[in-house]
């Protein structure tokens, strides 16, 4: 059994599929020229099956897909039915959504249990300002394609103060609306180059004030098992 610093099981494996992507969001990946890796340098699917089969021995029962964009691999089906093949309790994978619509049923039917959207604003514009790509319809119908195909779905949400944390209690009605649980993203510093300053985070705090105003009390969904303020609900 892998083991961290305090001793705590290590159980999830995150699987970069691709580095490539079809957006460039600003506080990610915001180079118009971006160096890829060469292909030969990209791990093969056999090759990603034998490291999970040796991460599986060592106690990792949780897989999840990402990239880059994890849907600009070919093939991602087979590769999801492959890994699907392990002893592991759940497999997932974190996607723009871009290209999610035509693969759901695919990515099902091979073995992908559980899907997650990155979706930081519903404002066509805004979009386009953070992603540099005029996207939102597809991915928003992503955000449909998932909610039908699969039993459960996250949108994870980067809040960026005077960009789009004005939506926080818009994406938070969003999600619920379509039945998807809503994770707020710290905007974390990725190395200098997208220009992060604290005075941009929002806190945690700061974003549970926003929603009871809107909302009301909310309260722990796992009392038992989450961290403070980590998962909420909202009160009827």
């Amino acid at each position: 059994m892998l083991l961290d610093t305090f001793q705590r099981p290590l159980r999830n494996l995150r699987l970069s599929v691709t580095d490539r992507c079809n957006l460039r969001c600003q506080y990610c990946m915001p180079e118009a020229d971006y160096a890829w890796l060469p292909r030969a340098d990209v791990l093969t699917f056999e090759e990603i099956d034998r490291l999970v089969g040796l991460f599986v021995h060592l106690g990792v029962d949780k897989l999840r897909l990402t990239g880059g964009e994890p849907l600009l691999r070919t093939h991602l089906p087979a590769l999801v039915r492959a890994l699907r093949a392990h002893p592991v309790r759940e497999l997932a994978m974190t996607t723009n959504g871009i290209l999610l619509a035509p693969f759901a049923d695919d990515l099902k039917a091979a073995g992908l249990g559980r899907v997650t959207v990155s979706l930081d604003t519903l404002r066509p514009e805004r979009f386009r300002q953070m992603t540099r790509q005029d996207e939102l319809t597809r991915t928003l119908t992503g955000i449909d394609a998932a909610v039908r195909t699969f039993p459960a779905v996250k949108i994870d949400t980067v809040v960026i103060r005077g960009v789009n944390d004005d939506e926080v209690v818009d994406l938070l009605r969003f999600a619920r609306d379509k039945g998807a649980e809503l994770r707020y993203i710290e905007y974390m510093d990725v190395g200098g180059a997208t220009g992060w300053t604290a005075a941009q985070v929002v806190s945690r705090a700061e974003i549970l004030e926003r929603i009871v105003d809107a909302f009301g009390p909310v309260e722990a969904a796992d009392k038992e098992h989450a961290a403070p303020a980590d998962r909420f609900l909202l009160a009827d």
